[in-house]
Order: structure tokens, then sequence, then C-alpha cells
């Protein structure tokens, strides 16, 4: 349509007159735009490729099986659910001697980590890729709670169920000694097969079902586990105390170690622990160090002229001190519980001094006497009767030889025989110290060679001067 107009030079040429009247030019037409079209088509597909991208990470791929459990088209968490749900849902049904029970995954405490597993099945099959889709059957086997499993059965089976009894050591305080009583197999339904066909049932797609016989079932602990640990025990019952050295210095005696330990059976792993009670170790310990603090003993030695040792007159014994008991108490229930019962006692020693007495029998022919010397000093002494005309005694230096505490002296060939002689120490072949009781004559040489004298006296020697000792003979 054209419009009218009225133009300004028209009016102002005519003014007062009609306005004049024109045709207005027709305006140009306006050109459409397009690209809200392409909008409204573009923002679905991006919307459907948004889709995909989402669902191709975040779903697992078709055909994909977590432990036999299938989870293809699921997210994590539902997978996670469903494989939880599977391997627990998954029953048995087992038979024996007559009866029949249903077993489920659930009962036999089956489990597995299934959102961890879940995620490594998306990780390796998402929806988008396509060429993992449909893979071999997963057939991770899940963990099994034998204890459950254990219940579980015994429950099923309760009519024929007899469950073992395991072996227990105990103390015996008659006996002192740690005794066994013996495990009591028992009978039921094999645990192992139970859980074989539970497996088969998830992972293999069997029937599920299991026809077995009755089989004898071993306690947790054995009686050789106990025997075992008893055989251990009495060993620590024989060595308990506290040791200086390879000296067991105080003895604990059975009954009071006993005490002292706690034994805890373990039947998950078959065996039984071992406790020590500390505060009564501690207890015990309280008069310790009066039991083991001494004062050093010193040593006296008889020695020959070259100083080698004879006799140990007098044993030396070193002195020692309880060095500070702090922590020791838990130290030992350490030791004790790894069934170690000797403790060695951390001591201060304090060495002991050595005397030696370098002894001689001097035999002085004019005199007729013995003279008992101890590092060259003359402690004793007393007359003697020494060998007469023909018969004299040996001159010279000697050792005592050996040493007979009675004896028959002489025989035929020599003319005489003296019965029952004692306290003999010989120096110079037959020659001797002994005692004389068929005379008196004491500083007058009367004998076949050897040194006479009272009995008392001659037990003086044959108790002081040890073999090795030395002798001299002179006139």
């Amino acid at each position: 349509m054209t419009d009218l107009v009225t133009t300004a030079s028209d009016q102002g040429a005519h003014d007062g007159d009609e306005p004049r009247l024109e045709w207005a030019p027709a305006p140009s037409p306006t050109r459409r735009r397009r690209w809200p079209l392409l909008l409204w088509i573009g923002i679905p597909l991006a919307g459907v490729a948004a889709a995909g991208w989402y669902f191709g990470t975040t779903l697992i791929a078709p055909g994909v099986t977590v432990a036999g459990v299938p989870v293809g088209g699921l997210t994590v968490d539902a997978a996670a659910s469903t494989i939880s749900d599977g391997i627990g849902s998954t029953a048995v049904e087992i038979t024996a001697d007559g009866v029949t029970a249903t077993i489920t995954g659930a009962d036999l405490g089956a489990s597995l980590p299934a959102e961890e597993l879940a995620r490594e099945a998306l990780a390796a099959h998402p929806l988008w890729q396509v060429g993992g889709w449909f893979p071999e059957t997963d057939r991770t086997a899940p963990t099994i709670d034998p204890d459950a499993t254990t219940a579980a059965l015994a429950d099923g089976f309760a009519s024929v169920w007899e469950a073992p009894v395991d072996a227990v050591v105990a103390y015996d305080d008659a006996a002192d000694l740690y005794v066994v009583t013996p495990a009591v197999p028992g009978l039921g339904v094999d645990a192992a097969a139970a859980e074989d066909a539970y497996r088969d049932a998830l992972l293999a797609a069997a029937p599920g079902t299991l026809s077995t016989d009755l089989v004898e079932l071993e306690a947790a602990i054995t009686t050789e586990a106990a025997a075992a640990r008893a055989d251990e025990l009495n060993a620590v019952l024989a060595t308990a105390g506290f040791y200086v050295g390879e000296e067991r210095t105080v003895a604990i005696p059975a009954d009071q170690t006993a005490s002292w330990l706690t034994l805890t059976p373990d039947p998950e792993q078959g065996r039984i622990d071992l406790t020590a009670d500390e505060a009564a170790i501690e207890a015990a310990m309280a008069g310790l160090a009066e039991a083991v603090n001494r004062a050093p003993v010193n040593a006296t030695v008889i020695t020959d002229s070259d100083g080698d040792v004879l006799r140990a007159e007098t044993e030396g014994q070193t002195g020692r001190e309880l060095a500070d008991t702090t922590g020791m108490a838990s130290d030992y229930a350490t030791q004790l519980a790894g069934g170690d019962a000797m403790f060695a006692l951390p001591v201060s020693e304090t060495q002991f001094e050595t005397t030696s007495l370098a002894r001689l029998l001097e035999v002085d022919l004019s005199d007729q006497r013995v003279y008992l010397k101890e590092n060259g000093a003359v402690i004793d002494s007393w007359l003697i009767s020494s060998g007469k005309s023909g018969w004299e005694t040996n001159i010279g230096y000697h050792k005592v030889q050996a040493k007979v505490r009675v004896q028959d002296m002489g025989n035929d060939q020599v003319g005489y025989l003296q019965p029952d002689v004692e306290w003999v120490s010989y120096f110079s072949g037959d020659q001797a110290f002994h005692a004389v009781y068929w005379h008196r004559n004491w500083g007058t040489p009367t004998s076949h060679g050897c040194v006479g004298m009272p009995t008392s006296l001659a037990k003086v020697i044959y108790d002081w001067a040890p073999v090795g000792t030395d002798v001299w003979v002179h006139a």
C-alpha cells in the first residue's frame, strides 16, 4: 500500500488552500536473519553429545562382570551395590547325612572390595569404548570368613554336627609342670568343600548343590601344638631365675613362675599365646638386691717354689652390686612371654685379691726335726724319727709325690711288715712322712728311711702339704 503525504513546500505555496496530496515512495523490504534457526537445531545436538559423553564415561560397558556378577550399563555406585548383593545372595544347597541346608554367601561371610572393583571395571570398560563391550567373564573370587563358614555349617547341620574340642595347656600344682589335655576331633561338613561349591555357583554358573559325607573336624588348637607349648613352658620353669653370668643367683620356684604367666588360646592362629604379669614380677624383685649383693672374698693358693699353684686353700669370690632395676620387670615380662626365663642381671663387680703361700717341708736330720714353712717363714715344727744307719733318709730336694690314707708297710724281703700305717705322704721313692704308733723314740733315727711322727702330726702334714709341695732334707 502507498501512503498519501503532504509536503512542506506545498503548504508554504498555498497558504489557506487545501493541502496537496502526493504518493509517498514504498519502504525497502527488511532482510530476515537465519541464525535463530541454526541455534534451534544445534542446541539439541549439543545436548545429545554431552549426554553421550556423560553416560559413556560414567556407565560400565554392556556384558561386563565382576566376580561373575553382571554390572553392564551401571554406574560405579550401582555396580558396587549389585556386586555385594550378588555375592551375598548366591546360595549352595548342601546335603550330608540326610540333612539339607541352604548356605548363602552372606552366611559364609563372603566379601569383596565392591566399590574398588566397580571403579576398575569402569576404567577398563567404559560405555563409550565399544571395543570393550562383552569382555571375558571376570572370575575374581571373594574372600570367605572361615569362622562364619564354620558357624553357618554348624547351624545348618546342628542335628548331626559335633564341634571339635581344642587341646588345653594348664599348670599342675602337684607335678610343678605344665600338662596337656589332648584335643578331641569333631564331626561335620568339610568347610573347604562348601566354600568351593559356593565359588563354583558364583563364578562358574554351577548348579549350586553339594552332596557330601560328614568328615572328621580337626580342632583349631591341636594336641601337637599344645604339647610344643607345654614343652616350652616347662623349660621356662626349669630355668627361671635372675642370673649373674652363668650363675643362677636367684632361682624362681616353678609355682611362682607359673603364677606370673597367662595362657590365652588363639584358635584362629592355632596356637596358645603367652603373656607375663609385669606387676607381679616387680613385687617379687623387692628383695633382689639383698640376694645379689656381696663383698669380695680374697683367695689363698698353695704354690711350690716355682710359683705353680698346687691347691686353692680359699676360693676367691668376686664382689658384686646390683645396678639400677628401673624397667627390669617390664624387660623380664617381655622375655618370659618369648619363652626365655634366664634374666641377666646388671651388676657392677669388684675383683678379689689372691694371696700365694709357697709351702716347704724341711727335714733337719741333725736335729731330727721337721719344719713347716710358708713363704720362707716357719709356722710349725716338731721332732721326728728318720732312717737309721743303713736305712738313711735320702738327702736333697724332693716333692710330695703321692698320698695314701692308710696302708700296710714293709714285706718279708726287707724283714718287717707294719699293718695299717696312716697318713702317708711319699716324697722320695718309697720314703714317706707317716704316722708311727709302734714307738715313741722321737728325735732318734729309728726307721727304714721314712720320716715318722705321732699320728696327729702326720695328719697335719697330710692335710697341709698337697702333692707337689717342696721337700728339703739335709743334715
